[in-house]
């Protein structure tokens, strides 16, 4: 069925309704005291997490547990939508739009008084696209009918929520981190072989629809070794945004820092190398540009040990990254990617080789904080303020 915008708010009206009243408060565990977004916001800054359902129309994943949401619930102030506002969710089909997974969530965080940031308008990625989209028939004028298709969800999406998202990855990794050179879509071969004109489009679009939200480009550069041609990548982009006049207000750094998260990446853990890494920031920051922590968590696949030792090294890994981000006044929102082991993406990664799961985020499969929440507690305790 073809939901018109008219429609849709209606249909959203009752879902968030529905959402609000629905049973999913448990009693709160016993996070620590002052929360993280607590110790955050001495420093202007906000601390949250990403929180998934599952698969499109299930209730599963992290936020049908009632222990995660109380562990979001007590820690943040901010969450975003892991999946449910991601193209293959909210569009399945042509000129479908569901955005139930999405009003679930934001009537949970609105009833827990947490901010909702949104993920993503358009992931710039032929793998990430629906299957409607890639085998779309573009036509006579497929620059125009491009341009159609990405400004209608783009600004269906964006007034939907309205200022009840303060904040949108309006793309997310356009630069492949192996050439660092622009990725090939569907859209850009439409719109003759120029994906800077497809970011260009859809920043514009989604600044026409929420004037007032802070927009994002979201990637994954990070200091490690071979990063180099990615992080030259996205610098160059922004340099050519910049230059066009694209409304773009702020770099988001996913930050899925540690071992390497891929088949074939090197799980090796702890090389890095800081003075570059303060080099790119310092030109993404030279050019106006805020920055975000978006996904953060520690992938220990390559550390060996027994549990503390392995905790402890994630920790001070954690510390040194977040002291040299939060050093930046223009670093505003810092974002785990998941607040428990149990629920980290990361466990469908490549495997540790001792086969045990990883340990990557705040908290542990028992839901009790780790080292690595202390540790992001002290790194905003001493961070310098942030500033727009």
């Amino acid at each position: 069925m073809d939901v018109t915008r008219r429609d849709s708010l209606l249909l959203g009206a009752g879902a968030l309704a529905a959402a609000a009243a629905a049973p999913l408060h448990a009693a709160p565990a016993a996070t620590p005291k002052p929360s993280l977004n607590a110790v955050a916001k001495r420093r202007g800054r906000r601390f949250g997490s990403a929180v998934g359902m599952g698969r499109p129309h299930h209730v599963e994943g992290a936020f049908a547990d009632p222990r995660y949401r109380a562990v979001v619930a007590g820690e943040c102030g901010l969450i975003v939508p892991e999946n449910e506002l991601k193209w293959s969710w909210v569009q399945p089909a042509p000129g479908v739009f569901d955005f139930s997974g999405g009003d679930r969530l934001l009537a949970w965080a609105t009833a827990h008084g947490l901010a909702l940031r949104g993920h993503n308008l358009v992931w710039h990625h032929p793998k990430w696209w629906p299957a409607w989209v890639t085998n779309h028939d573009f036509g006579a004028r497929p620059s125009s009918e491009a341009e159609r298709l990405l400004t209608t969800h783009i600004d269906t999406v964006c007034r939907r929520y309205g200022s009840r998202i303060g904040s949108w990855d309006v793309i997310n990794e356009a630069v492949d981190a192996q050439t660092g050179e622009m990725r090939e879509t569907v859209f850009s071969r439409a719109m003759g072989g120029r994906p800077d004109d497809v970011l260009d489009l859809c920043f514009r679009t989604a600044r026409a629809a929420v004037p007032h939200c802070q927009l994002v480009y979201n990637d994954y550069m990070s200091w490690e070794p071979g990063n180099e041609k990615h992080r030259n990548g996205v610098l160059r982009l922004l340099e050519r945004l910049k230059k066009r006049g694209t409304p773009v207000d702020a770099l988001g750094v996913q930050s899925h820092i540690g071992s390497g998260n891929n088949e074939g990446d090197p799980s090796i853990f702890g090389p890095h190398d800081e003075r570059t890494w303060r080099r790119f920031l310092d030109d993404v920051t030279g050019m106006g540009y805020q920055l975000l922590i978006t996904e953060f968590d520690v992938n220990d696949r390559g550390i060996k040990g027994d549990i503390a030792q392995r905790d402890r090294a994630v920790a001070d890994y954690a510390r040194a990254y977040l002291d040299l981000m939060l050093s930046y006044p223009q670093l505003g929102d810092v974002l785990a990617w998941g607040m428990t082991d149990d629920r980290s993406w990361l466990q469908e990664r490549p495997p540790r080789a001792d086969a045990l799961p990883k340990r990557p985020c705040p908290y542990g499969a028992d839901y009790r904080p780790k080292p690595l929440r202390t540790a992001i507690a002290a790194a905003f305790a001493g961070a310098r303020s942030h500033h727009r």
